[in-house]
């Protein structure tokens, strides 16, 4: 059988319709390879016995335990027989729980004293732990009248047990019969990591890896295979990156040099503060790749506030002056509109080019969202055809078919997390420079901020900026969690504060999950399911019931506004410019105003059910208070239980206002499948053993390698089994992505 046909073949070949069928439909699992690559969760030391203290709830989970007790009870006035066994590890107990005509087999087999493998799902009855009907397999040597027993004996004596991602359908040590069957085709794995590389780092063979993850005889034996097959992951990812910016590196596009005494020195003769050094920094890294003759492709993080819009209007107006055009996307209208009139504001006259009582050296900035006007819009239009904008601010309305440009030299794409790559790329080629293709070059900014390894491996394909100094003149933001439940007087304290920040001439904030009218059963099922099961399952909070609540009660007499994403954008504008100038004290809105959102006025907020927000989240609500010269107050209500992980979460907001800290414990919360999963690649997350929360040093370690081999051999021809492990890895979709990035 050749290398690659081996693993390729379907399992049903091998176990029969009905288990690959279930592999199929519950675990993902189509082939022989797929299921060599579904490695233990864990493993069971023969002699030890598993901690029974923490098994979470609702999972289904695979243990191994002595019987410690087992008796029939009738129930039903003696109709009915249940069988309830305990279990122990010495630490703590276990009830199972057998019914009806499930009682007799197990009563015979589960004696004290006995011990088995029992899968189930985690449960409370009475307060107690249980797993009811679960099934299992003895382990005991005297267990001889059951054939699987005795194998299983044979096969697991003295050895580390494997423990497997399992499902209701197919236990654990179902799921390691099934790779006894395939083990062998181990033997035939195609080795995608150099000769050379793998011998300097001392990796055991992957044959050997895949045998060792398996069926280990020692711990030292997995250690060794989790080394060798993360290395393979991290190094196959990193490769395809490495590729992707390789190949970026010979596409052709327009170099956009500085001009002197052009808009950009205009503008920073007029900029009334300095620029922080990070800013200069960050700046000069977007200036050398505007100056290559090939696409730039920068990732710019940098905490809320930290100045990132001046340092992408410097790289746009250098742009302009170099005779490009520079459009900037935005996630939501309110945000386009936002960016418009603080762009303007910066700029003046210099926004001004072609009106009267404009600068010579200016030149027009126009916005272009859908629910435009048509007459603005077909003048938005003819500007950017013209090339008589030099600017364009908009949403996504400027990816559609009829927006051309007369040359786009520069994409600036605000909040990437929102925009689909489909989207960056329809954008991208709309770039023509003197009737050739060019591709425009691209600046990506975010404000979430993302830890270094999830920076390496889901923007991989991005070189990366950080920005984490704040301005001078930014104000500290005190946060405390404000606990509804517990002590409601805390609450009154938190409206009590508002009023005081009001009075002394500054405005609030309060923000909720929900709109709160019939539309919006959608978002009620958001909440997070934790947050859910405290709050009893009550609805989320929502800004038109807490708006009048708070008018007629601890606010009255304050002026209050509403701001939604359901209202009409004319609105929604109008709601913002009025809260900017002042024309109100309080506004109540959803997370309409996460991202962008600037009033240095706004000193106060306050978060309602806090815990239905995700860190990251919480922690951009937070930037859009205290961005003026008096310090902010952000209050985090929730009515989750102090011993909740809700509450954990809300506390490790309220302790840290690093952004890098936060997104680290937003990451250890949703683990890699979120990270790496739907949100950025459209499909499944390839990563099993490695982490990239934990191991940043293979992650490094891996783009380093990876580099020096793509730019030996852009083509990888003389690593055929690299490249075959790649097209593998690398299906329609994830190659559409990178392709895309």
């Amino acid at each position: 059988m050749d290398r690659v046909s081996a693993f390729d073949e379907p399992l049903k070949k091998l176990l029969g319709g009905a288990t690959a069928k279930v592999m199929a439909e519950h675990l993902d699992l189509h082939t022989v390879g797929d299921l060599l690559h579904h490695y233990p969760r864990r493993y069971e030391e023969r002699g030890r016995l598993t901690a029974l203290t923490d098994l979470p709830l609702d999972e289904h989970v695979t243990v191994v335990a002595q019987v410690a007790d087992a008796r029939v009870m009738a129930f039903n006035n003696g109709r009915g027989k249940r069988l309830e066994v305990t279990l122990t590890d010495g630490h703590g107990r276990l009830q199972l729980v057998f019914f009806g005509h499930g009682v007799h087999k197990p009563h015979k087999e589960l004696l004290p004293g006995r011990r088995a493998m029992f899968a189930g799902k985690v449960s409370v009855f009475n307060r107690k732990m249980q797993l009811a009907h679960p099934t299992y397999q003895l382990l005991d040597a005297e267990s001889t009248d059951e054939a699987g027993a005795t194998e299983a004996v044979d096969a697991f004596a003295g050895k580390l047990l494997p423990i497997y991602p399992a499902c209701k359908q197919l236990d654990s040590w179902r799921i390691a019969k099934a790779v006894d069957a395939v083990l062998p085709s181990a033997q035939e794995a195609v080795d995608p990591l150099p000769p050379a590389l793998r011998e300097g780092r001392g990796f055991t063979a992957l044959p050997e890896a895949l045998l060792k993850i398996h069926r280990p005889q020692t711990k030292a034996d997995v250690a060794a295979a989790r080394d060798r097959l993360k290395w393979d992951e991290a190094f196959v990812l990193q490769v395809a990156l490495a590729r992707r910016r390789y190949a970026d590196t010979q596409l052709p596009a327009v170099a956009r040099r500085p001009v002197p005494g052009g808009l950009l020195d205009a503008f920073d003769a007029k900029l009334p503060f300095t620029l922080t050094d990070g800013q200069l920094k960050v700046t000069q890294e977007i200036f050398d790749d505007l100056a290559a003759e090939h696409p730039m492709h920068r990732l710019l993080q940098g905490e809320v506030g930290s100045g990132k819009t001046m340092v992408a209007l410097r790289a746009m107006l250098t742009t302009v002056d170099a005779g490009g055009q520079a459009a900037m996307l935005a996630p939501t209208e309110v945000l386009a509109q936002q960016h418009h009139r603080s762009i303007t504001e910066m700029m003046g006259e210099l926004a001004e080019g072609g009106m009267l009582g404009g600068s010579e050296r200016g030149t027009k900035v126009v916005l272009l969202t859908g629910s435009m006007g048509m007459a603005a819009r077909r003048q938005a239009l003819l500007d950017l055809v013209t090339g008589e904008a030099g600017i364009v601010i908009g949403t996504h309305a400027l990816i559609e078919d009829k927006v051309k440009f007369h040359e786009l030299g520069l994409v600036v794409v605000d909040e990437q997390h929102r925009f689909g790559v489909e989207q960056r790329d329809a954008l991208r080629s709309k770039a023509h420079s003197q009737g050739e293709r060019r591709s425009p070059h691209l600046l990506v900014m975010t404000a979430t901020p993302i830890p270094r390894t999830v920076a390496m491996t889901v923007f991989g394909d991005l070189e990366t900026s950080v920005l984490d100094q704040l301005p001078a003149g930014r104000s500290p933001i005190a946060s405390h969690v404000v606990p509804a439940k517990d002590k409601p007087h805390f609450l009154s304290r938190a409206w009590d504060r508002v009023r005081e920040e009001v009075e002394n001439g500054h405005q609030a904030y309060v923000v909720c999950p929900r709109i709160g009218d019939d539309e919006d059963e959608a978002a009620k099922k958001k909440g997070r399911k934790d947050a859910a099961q405290e709050a009893d399952k009550r609805p989320p909070l929502a800004v038109l019931d807490i708006a009048e609540q708070l008018a007629k009660g601890p606010l009255s007499g304050l002026r209050i506004e509403v701001l939604h994403g359901r209202m009409h954008p004319d609105d929604k504008d109008d709601v913002m410019r009025r809260f900017a100038a002042g024309q109100a004290d309080v506004l109540v809105a959803t997370t309409v105003i996460e991202v962008g959102v600037n009033v240095p006025n706004a000193t106060a907020m306050v978060i309602m059910d806090a815990d239905r927000f995700g860190v990251s989240q919480l922690h951009q609500l937070r930037g859009r208070v205290g961005r003026g010269s008096a310090p902010g107050l952000c209050l985090l209500v929730s009515e989750a239980h102090e011993a909740s992980p809700s509450r954990a979460r809300l506390s490790a907001v309220a302790s840290t206002l690093d952004g890098f800290e936060l997104s680290r414990i937003d990451l250890e919360e949703r683990r890699e499948g979120d990270v790496l999963g739907q949100a950025q690649s459209g499909v499944r997350s390839s990563l099993r053993v490695l982490s990239v929360i934990d191991d940043e040093e293979v992650i490094a370690a891996a783009r380093e390698e990876a580099v020096t081999v793509v730019a030996a051999d852009p083509g990888l021809e003389h690593l055929p089994e690299l490249r075959l492990v790649l097209d593998a890895l690398l299906d329609k979709e994830r190659e559409e992505y990178l392709d895309k990035g």
